[in-house]
């Protein structure tokens, strides 16, 4: 279930910076273009910090996957 979650995150940043590349060719506008690229570096940070192992060697995300969390 959690790799579904991170999809739909990775699928919702691509589609924030189309989304944003199309608002600013259109209009002009800057704003919120650039928000919109900001939310979706924040959420491939975050996706980065659930996938990127530790210095245990084990990712977050398999440390909620394992039962007993551990």
């Amino acid at each position: 279930m959690t790799d579904v979650v991170l999809s739909i995150v990775m699928l919702a940043a691509l589609a924030l910076v189309a989304g944003a590349f199309f608002l600013w060719r259109r209009t002009g506008e800057v704003r919120n273009p650039a928000l919109m690229l900001l939310l979706a570096v924040i959420a491939v940070a975050n996706v980065l910090i659930w996938t990127i192992p530790t210095g245990s060697g084990k990712a977050p995300i398999e440390q909620i996957k394992t039962p007993g969390g551990g």
